[in-house]
Order: structure tokens, then sequence, then C-alpha cells
């Protein structure tokens, strides 16, 4: 499970983000996941539940907000949100597409004290 090793960088993560702010706790630490990105949500939490404690991070709110498949028609130009795993263009049907989001996991903020 790369889970594991996943929220031992977020953690150091959220570490070095602290004392580069002078701050003693992490209170929250919000992830966007994107659903092709391979990071299985409910593993992520179980193991940042896991390892958060006796760190900066031992008290906080962890929240995962998920990622739908953006993708850009290359040949109608129209971007859209896939609302299923189906890899065409809901405008105009091609497969000429490319995935704008949806396929990485950010750290997209950190709440300190």
């Amino acid at each position: 499970m790369h889970e594991y090793s996943i929220v031992q960088s977020l953690l150091e993560s959220c570490e070095e983000h602290a004392k580069a702010n002078n701050a003693t706790k992490v209170t929250k630490v919000v992830v966007k996941i994107g659903i092709l990105s391979g990071v299985e949500p409910d593993l992520l939490q179980t193991a940042f539940d896991t390892f958060k404690e006796k760190t900066i991070c031992d008290e906080c709110e962890f929240i995962i907000n998920k990622q739908k498949i953006v993708i850009e028609c290359q040949d109608c130009k129209e971007e859209s949100t896939l609302k299923k795993n189906e890899f065409t263009c809901p405008k105009c049907d091609s497969s000429n597409i490319r995935i704008l989001d949806g396929e990485d996991m950010y750290l997209m903020s950190l709440e300190m004290n």
C-alpha cells in the first residue's frame, strides 16, 4: 500500500510548513485526490489517522476532496468534467482529448496554530 508512504511524506511536509511559519500545531489538512491518481481515499484516511499520532498533526482534521476527470477536446476545444470513465468528449463524441485534471494528488491547504 503506497498510501502509507504518501502519508509519511505528507506529514513531513506539514512539519516543514509548520516550522517555516512558527506554528506548533497543524489543525487541518486538505488534500485533493484525482480519481485516476491511483490513491485510494479510504486507505489514505486510515493511514493518516494511524501515523498522525505523536506528530504536529496529532489532533488535526483531514479532509479529502475527490477530483473528477476534467478533459479538453482537441477537436471542438470544449472543456468538460466527465461523469463516467468514458474518455470521449461529451459535446462532439471525439476521443481526441487531453486530460487536464484528475490524475494527481495535491496538498491544497493547511491550517496551523
